[in-house]
Order: C-alpha cells, then sequence, then structure tokens
C-alpha cells in the first residue's frame, strides 16, 4: 500500500473519493473501523465505512485498499455492498472518539478533535496519534493543542457518559442532510442524541426530514419541548405534520401550542387530512405570486437557495390573498416559460389552467397520475372554488408510493456475509 505520508489524520480522509483500480469512483470514505485493544495498546484499524451510491454505507476491509494517497483511496476491487453494522467489538474511530474528554500525563483534561492512523513494517495500519485541545479554566478561552501518542492518553476506551460532538459535525459541514441523516441512522442512540444535541435548529430540521419515521420519533423525543417546537417550525409544514402525526395526540398537541401561531396553524390544516391523499402529502409554501408580477421577479423567488428543486420548477399564480388557502387560483408558470420571456412581462400573461387540478381529498394514485400524464413535478391542490390550498411535489408522492421502511430496505443483493 502507498501513502503520501506515514501518518494519516483521519479529518483529512473523510469524505475522499474511493475509486476501483480501473479508475471508477465507487463511494465516499465516511469512517474508520477500529478493534480496540487491552492497556493503552494502539487500536487497530480493521477496515473503512465507505458510502457507497444509493447512499448505503458498506465495509471495506483495510487489507483490500491499496492506496491512501491524499484526495483519493483505491481499492482492490468491487465492494460488498451489504450494509455495515458494526460489530460488538468494533469502534467507529470518527462516529465515537472525536469529542471524547482524556486526561494527559499531568492529569489535565483535554477533547480529541483528530486522530491519525499509521503503518508499520508488517503493513497493518494502527490508530496512532491523538490531536486533542485541553480544556481552558477560563470562559471563552480555548486550551492549548497537542499531538500525543495513543499510549499518553487515558480515557479513549471507555464509552463517556456527556460526550460532546462539536468536532465530528465540523467533519459533516459539506454532508447533504440525506448523507448526514444516514450516518446519524447508523449512530448508537446514545451518541445520535448527543450530535442531534448539538445541530443547529434548521440544519436538524433538514435531517429529520429524511429520517426514517422511528428515528424522527426518537429524536424529536431527546429534545426539550421548546426545542422540538422549534425545529418543527423549521421543518416545510407537511413533513412536521407527518411527523406529529406519529406523535401521541397529547404530545402532538403540546408541541403546536409551543409553536410560532403561523407555523402551528399550517401544520393543523395539514393534520385534517388522510395520509395518501393530495391534502396529507401537500405543502402549504409554494412559491405564489399575483398576476401582475413580472417574470424577473419570478426567477427572482425561484433561485431562492433554501427552495426545494420541485417547488422552484413552478410559479404559481393567484389572485390575492396570496398565502394558502390563496384567493382564486388562476394557473401555473413553469420554470423554462419562465426563461424564454422578457423580464418584464407580466406572469399573468403565461399562466396554464387547462388541467383539473386535484382536490384535497384526491387519492395518491391520482396524484400520481396526473403528475405522470402531464410530465410534472408539482401539482397544485384546490378547493372547489379554486382556492389554491397547497402543492403535492413528486418527491413527496414518491415516499408513499415505495415501500414502508424503503430508508433502511437492504436490497437482494445484501444477502451476503461480511468478509
Amino acid at each position: 500500500m502507498t501513502t503520501s505520508s506515514s501518518r494519516i489524520f483521519l479529518s483529512r480522509i473523510v469524505g475522499q473519493e474511493v475509486f476501483d483500480p480501473a479508475g471508477d469512483q465507487v463511494g465516499k470514505l465516511r469512517d474508520v473501523v477500529v478493534a480496540m485493544r487491552r492497556g493503552r495498546q494502539r487500536p487497530r484499524v480493521v477496515g473503512l465505512v465507505v458510502e457507497v451510491l444509493g447512499r448505503r454505507r458498506v465495509f471495506l476491509p483495510i487489507g483490500r485498499v491499496t492506496s491512501l494517497d491524499a484526495g483519493q483511496i483505491i481499492t482492490t476491487g468491487v465492494l460488498n455492498v451489504r450494509r455495515f453494522e458494526k460489530r460488538a467489538s468494533e469502534t467507529l474511530a470518527l462516529h465515537e472518539l472525536f469529542d471524547r474528554t482524556v486526561t494527559l500525563a499531568d492529569a489535565r483534561a483535554a477533547t480529541v478533535y483528530d486522530l491519525s492512523m499509521e503503518q508499520d513494517a508488517r503493513r497493518d495500519w494502527y490508530l496512532d496519534s491523538v490531536a486533542v485541545q485541553e480544556v481552558s479554566k477560563r470562559f471563552g478561552r480555548r486550551g492549548p493543542r497537542h499531538v500525543l501518542h495513543w499510549d499518553e492518553v487515558t480515557g479513549l476506551t471507555e464509552p463517556e457518559a456527556g460526550q460532546g460532538a462539536t468536532h465530528l459535525i465540523a467533519t459533516m459541514d459539506d454532508m447533504r442532510p440525506a448523507d448526514l441523516a444516514n450516518a446519524i441512522v447508523d449512530l448508537p442512540p446514545k451518541r445520535r442524541s448527543e450530535v442531534v444535541g448539538e445541530l443547529t435548529d434548521d440544519r436538524l430540521a433538514d435531517v429529520l426530514e429524511e429520517l426514517p419515521d422511528a428515528v424522527q420519533v426518537e429524536v424529536l423525543g431527546v429534545l426539550d419541548p421548546d426545542r422540538a417546537a422549534d425545529v418543527l417550525e423549521e421543518m416545510d409544514p407537511d413533513d412536521a405534520a407527518d411527523l406529529l402525526g406519529e406523535l401521541p395526540t397529547s404530545t402532538s398537541d403540546e408541541l403546536l401550542a409551543l409553536m410560532e401561531p403561523d407555523d402551528a396553524e399550517d401544520v393543523r390544516r395539514l393534520l385534517v387530512y388522510e395520509d395518501r391523499t393530495a391534502g396529507g402529502m401537500m405543502t402549504t409554501e409554494p412559491v405564489i405570486l399575483p398576476a401582475d408580477a413580472t417574470v424577473a421577479e419570478a426567477l427572482a423567488r425561484i433561485r431562492e437557495q433554501e427552495l426545494p428543486p420541485a417547488l422552484a420548477a413552478t410559479v404559481y399564480v393567484c389572485r390575492p390573498p396570496l398565502e394558502t388557502p390563496t384567493g382564486r387560483f388562476m394557473g401555473i408558470v413553469h420554470f423554462q416559460a419562465l426563461l424564454r420571456e422578457p423580464p418584464s412581462t407580466q406572469v399573468g400573461h403565461l399562466v396554464l389552467n387547462d388541467i383539473e387540478w386535484p382536490r384535497a381529498e384526491a387519492s395518491l394514485e391520482a396524484v400520481s397520475g396526473l403528475l405522470a400524464s402531464y410530465d410534472m413535478v408539482a401539482l397544485p391542490v384546490v378547493d372547489e372554488n379554486a382556492h389554491l390550498l397547497g402543492v403535492v411535489t413528486i418527491d413527496d408522492v414518491l415516499d408513499h408510493l415505495l415501500p414502508e421502511g424503503w430508508r433502511e430496505r437492504d436490497t437482494p443483493t445484501e444477502a451476503m456475509s461480511r468478509g
């Protein structure tokens, strides 16, 4: 195996691309699996956790890694695609050891912010160095940093009751919410609650929307009710309604009472609809504009970074009021039509309204049929008086069409055992 350096810090290789011998990318490195040993013996590296296409995390034995050069990792061949499951004897170096409080030789306390691995003469890999930052006794001050040999610190071999997650989260800054959700699912419940506790409200809201139902409920349950309400406010109303629908009525009512009135009202309106209907799937926050808005204004709205792609694909033109339920719905304008028109053109001149839009009680099958028939990624939902109630996007339809538990489900090829 070749390396660019005899010492490799884990923070520098997490997220690196993994390639097969032909040079094709097969995934990204997400963690390093080690076997802890007695006393102060260095932990042995047994393999890597690699995230392959489809967000699945698989195990790559360290013996099948031929290169750990900076910027890329090369394997000997095809990966075993069985979902990674950590054994009792194994430890995830990044997810479980980062932010651990350790004791230095002079009894000072410090926090782990990085680890390094090295290869010995027999070509075996071990965790060798521990990068730590001393705990400062002065408020607001950071203590000095040191890189120490593994046997120069204690406290890494036993679980810590109140472990932080600041440095672990720093390694996840560039991860998409779906990928971060996947990482959180793989954590033990204790570590998962520690990570959740240090995510910002908006980041946690994005992650919650990507988690399986059971994990969503678990995560919300470890939060203080006031913070849980804040996170629900940051979620899309339809996702917040779905999550509250999984909770006991008393808990759901308590959280709704703690939310801002406007946010709570949007969620309450969605909770009255059956789950597999247009009303139960719709979001109440599409891009809504009056007829006299210009193409330039419409393009500015759909450029907003936080807007999901499916909602950015279409503008919904209504008479005032412009918050759902709106005034009379006039029609839709696809973003491609906006790109073809002069910036000063009014969107009211571009509307399409020749489809019988679904009502809130329309079935999942009816909604998915309309999306397929008209090659659309989102549909307006209207009432009997043609007021816009919300919008159903294709991702919400797919969530309901896919088998229950699809986020955690293994594929048939994963019947293989881990070598």
